[in-house]
């Protein structure tokens, strides 16, 4: 997909609608912009990858150090 989009005099760029619709951009996501190149990629939302982390029962109370 290649799509333009204009830059205002403010900076500002409006990510076009099929663009936001191919990356799932909704209100309120970050996006990151790479390098020298207009690159635009949505940041995962770390803590929705979060689960549970299974330790062995052996491990379980051990302390650290």
């Amino acid at each position: 997909m290649e799509v333009a989009a204009r830059v205002t005099s403010k900076g500002e760029v409006t990510v076009p609608k099929a663009v936001r619709e191919a990356l799932e951009i909704s209100e309120g996501d970050e996006v990151l912009f790479r390098g020298a190149r207009a690159v635009l990629v949505r940041t995962p939302d770390f803590l929705s990858l979060a689960g549970p982390i299974l330790v062995a029962a052996d491990k379980r109370s051990a302390t650290w150090g």
